[in-house]
């Protein structure tokens, strides 16, 4: 066998798994799921986690859509108690859009429900697995972060 050949069904087996641990890691009752928010929303919220605040203009962007849709979006997440808008003091023409609170706890809820999970099983397993896990994770990350500044 070839070593690219190797390397693509090692790849190809990895990948499976990751997707077969997701829809099990998927099967527990997650606030994801018990929550009323549209992709798009999810996705403002978690835009909003990452960077604190956004325009408008930003979330438009980050989402792919136009501004029409993202006042739709934030008004529905308004309403729900998860975002708030607010005067964006540099520039008062601008309104920001922020996590209150409630969106924070319930990307935390989300984010936590899967760790959770996750260490469940890490408690099963021995420590030279562990750390073999570890040290497999932390490659990955790191490659992950020199990809993501090449992309920037």
């Amino acid at each position: 066998m070839s070593v690219n050949h190797e390397r693509e069904e090692l790849i190809l087996r990895i990948t499976e798994t990751q997707r077969g641990l997701g829809r099990l890691l998927a099967r527990h009752q997650s606030p994801l799921f018990r929550s009323n928010l549209t992709m798009r929303q999810l996705k403002a919220l978690v835009i909003l986690s990452v960077h604190g605040s956004a325009s408008g203009q930003d979330l438009a962007h980050d989402l792919g859509a136009g501004l029409g849709t993202v006042t739709g979006i934030v008004d529905r997440l308004v309403a729900q108690g998860l975002a708030s808008r607010h005067e964006d003091p540099h520039d008062r023409r601008v309104r920001r859009v922020e996590l209150t609170p409630a969106g924070t706890a319930l990307i935390e809820e989300i984010n936590n429900t899967g760790i959770e999970h996750y260490r469940r099983i890490m408690d099963h397993l021995d420590t030279e697995t562990l750390r073999a896990l570890d040290h497999v994770t932390r490659t990955v990350r790191s490659v992950a972060e020199k990809l993501a500044r090449d992309d920037d």
